[in-house]
């Protein structure tokens, strides 16, 4: 039992030594070798500043001083509406409404009935039939992803109706020519019982129509903000709304963004913009919320200096029809935006060492970075572009090879002893 418990005792101190040695000699060589990588990957670096301020559009408000009918919106948010052309249907009572939906419901039907019939049952609008149902599932989930209500309403309506068009089509087409020639006959019914009970509202001129009057429209314009004071802005009230407002067109085509900031702070911006116009860049607006997309703009107009601040107008041209239903918005405004492959500033080097054909090493000009390919340490031009804190962006500089070529996910060499291009690594 004794010589039992001694063996045991040895032969913990026996591992016990053994890990201490392992860890030694890892220890030593980690010290020795100082060796260090990292992975280069792509990055973007953008210098932007945050503001506060109101998104203003050129806005004419609709009104139906009648007040009397059920009202029926005919025109999307942002749907574009010629002069004349409708905006909205006040039906005289419950009944022309009802009737109106039936009748909006046998057109769909005699469309889907007569596309069914056109195609003869071919085995091509079939498939075409099927590919239009799966890119009008994919559409449906991304406007409930993104939380896009109204798109997504579309959608679902023409989603059905894909649906019952591709059931259509195993129908007979005699049966269809039957089918359509009653829907017809019961909508002309009730096209004549509908006479004289819809009235129309319709837009006094070309725009883009929205929904929703917040009492602005009036108070800010276009015209008011190049003499708009930082007091004035900031203290803004939005006019009263009624009833008699069945919403507005937006006209024109560009949108403006005003906001507060310091003098300084404006002028650093313009200065900005000469440099990015000198270059063929621009200015970017990205709002917090409404918009995915970067809004290229120019600086409209600086207003006026109250106490150090003034208000500075940005003005844009595009995606206006996203823009209908945005007013007071945080945004960043972006004047500088670079990328390129992110590497430690360690790990930039502005010279470097080869080895000539008797085995000597020679000292070389050129900025670059060694990377690990294969067992060996190899230096890889580049050029620099941005220089952050303890990271500088670059893009691959001129080469003569493609293994030359710095590329995102190679292993970068941020320290180690005696590199040269071609050392074999341990």
């Amino acid at each position: 039992m004794k010589e039992n418990t001694l063996g045991m005792k040895l032969l913990m101190v026996v591992v016990t030594l053994g890990v201490l040695a392992y860890f030694g000699i890892q220890g030593w060589r980690y010290l020795s070798d100082p060796l260090t990588t990292t992975l280069a990957y792509t990055y973007e670096v953008e210098e932007s500043m945050d503001l506060s301020g109101y998104v203003v559009r050129q806005e004419q408000v609709i009104t139906d001083s009648s007040g009397s009918g059920l009202m029926q919106i005919q025109r999307g948010e942002g749907e574009r509406v010629s002069a004349g052309g409708t905006v909205a249907a006040v039906y005289a009572d419950q009944a022309s409404l009802d009737r109106q939906n039936e009748m909006e419901q046998l057109r769909i039907q005699i469309e889907q009935l007569q596309y069914a019939r056109e195609a003869s049952l071919g085995s091509e609008a079939s498939l075409k039939l099927d590919a239009q149902i799966m890119q009008s599932i994919l559409n449906y989930r991304s406007s409930i992803s993104a939380d896009k209500l109204y798109d997504a309403e579309k959608e679902g309506s023409q989603l059905r109706a894909l649906v019952l068009k591709r059931d259509y089509t195993y129908a007979d087409t005699g049966d269809l020519d039957a089918q359509i020639a009653q829907l017809q006959s019961q909508l002309q019914t009730l096209r004549s019982q509908a006479a004289g009970s819809v009235r129309r509202i319709t837009a006094p001129q070309s725009g883009l129509y929205s929904a929703v009057v917040d009492g602005y429209e009036s108070i800010l314009t276009p015209q008011t903000l190049a003499e708009m004071t930082p007091s004035q802005l900031n203290t803004l009230q939005p006019a009263q709304t009624d009833s008699t407002q069945v919403g507005k067109l937006v006209l024109g085509e560009s949108w403006y963004y005003a906001a507060v900031m310091s003098t300084d702070a404006a002028q650093e911006l313009q200065e900005q913009a000469q440099e990015l116009k000198s270059s063929g860049r621009q200015l970017y607006l990205r709002f917090t919320k409404g918009v995915d997309q970067d809004l290229p703009v120019t600086i409209a107009s600086v207003g006026p200096e109250e106490n150090g601040r003034v208000v500075v107008t940005f003005e844009g041209t595009e995606y206006l029809a996203q823009l209908t239903l945005l007013r007071a918005q945080s945004a960043q405004v972006i004047f500088t935006a670079y990328s390129g492959i992110r590497i430690p500033t360690e790990a930039l080097r502005s010279g470097y060492v080869t080895q000539d054909s008797e085995g000597n090493l020679v000292s070389q000009e050129g900025l670059g970075v060694y990377c690990v390919v294969g067992m060996k340490a190899r230096f890889k031009p580049v050029e620099l572009v941005h220089r952050g804190e303890e990271f500088v962006l670059v893009t691959s500089g001129e080469i003569s090879s493609e293994s030359q070529r710095l590329r995102p996910g190679d292993t970068v060499i941020v320290a180690a002893e005696n590199l040269y291009d071609g050392k074999v690594l341990n």
